[in-house]
């Protein structure tokens, strides 16, 4: 299969700001052979009605919507189950991807029969300029993911064939994480694809911004989702936070 089928999920939540760089993101992408699931948590912007345009112009491009508000993990969700693809990949609706992102990510996967790969990636403000590379480590198992989330989700590429399709717990923040913990828990590896290929926009209040906060769900997610017992959970938690400070 040298053309496979690649299924975008793009969860949207009051994004009219940015959603269409993200669609036109895709609609450049140099890979033709996808289609664009956007799900929408129940927007109170004008972003539903941007988007219901581009899904006018592109049959690739499809557009659900979430009976009620429902958080991240559950909207994701929603559109891993609407997937057609064999290859699943996630671009949430305020960031977007180098033209070549597809292409390059889906040709090292089939060349190097690769189940879960992500991309380095650039972290850019509000306004688009640049603030920093983030590198994508070679190689990352289990053990490595329990201290450091390295993969960002606006890079990840996985097999359905290889995994089947995998799911989003359903936690406010940290599901990414979480969602990896579980893959790699398996003993598979999630391979880093050494080039910056999406671009990962900070928003100005955002949780992922309030330091404090994420903590509360890296706890919540060793002691819920991995089970970690309590002693093993401190100690992770004091690397977790060491690892932090000196980075």
């Amino acid at each position: 299969m040298n053309n496979p089928l690649i299924s975008i999920i793009t969860p949207n939540f009051n994004a009219s700001q940015f959603i269409s760089r993200t669609i036109n993101s895709v609609l450049n992408q140099t890979y033709k052979n996808w289609e664009l699931l956007i799900v929408d948590d129940c927007s109170t912007d004008n972003s539903v009605e941007i988007i219901e345009k581009f899904v006018l112009e592109d049959a690739r491009i499809k557009l659900f919507k979430t009976p009620h508000n429902s958080g991240p993990a559950s909207t994701r969700n929603l559109g891993i189950k609407q997937a057609s693809g064999t290859y699943i990949a996630f671009l949430d609706s305020d960031d977007y991807w180098d033209v070549n992102k597809l292409a390059i990510q889906i040709k090292t996967m089939l060349e190097n029969e690769l189940s879960f790969t992500f991309t380095g990636y650039y972290v850019v403000s509000e306004d688009n300029q640049e603030l920093k590379l983030v590198k994508p480590k070679h190689i990352v198992n289990y053990t490595d993911l329990l201290t450091n989330n390295y993969i960002g989700c606006l890079t990840v590429m996985y097999s359905v064939d290889a995994l089947g399709k995998v799911y989003f717990p359903n936690i406010l923040k940290r599901q990414d994480w979480a969602l990896w913990l579980a893959i790699t828990k398996t003993g598979i590896k999630a391979i880093g694809i050494d080039k910056p290929l999406a671009y990962y926009t900070k928003r100005n209040n955002s949780i992922s911004s309030n330091k404090l906060l994420l903590l509360k769900y890296n706890w919540i997610v060793y002691r819920k989702f991995e089970k970690i017992k309590l002693l093993q959970s401190l100690k992770l938690m004091f690397i977790l936070i060491i690892k932090k400070i000196l980075k």
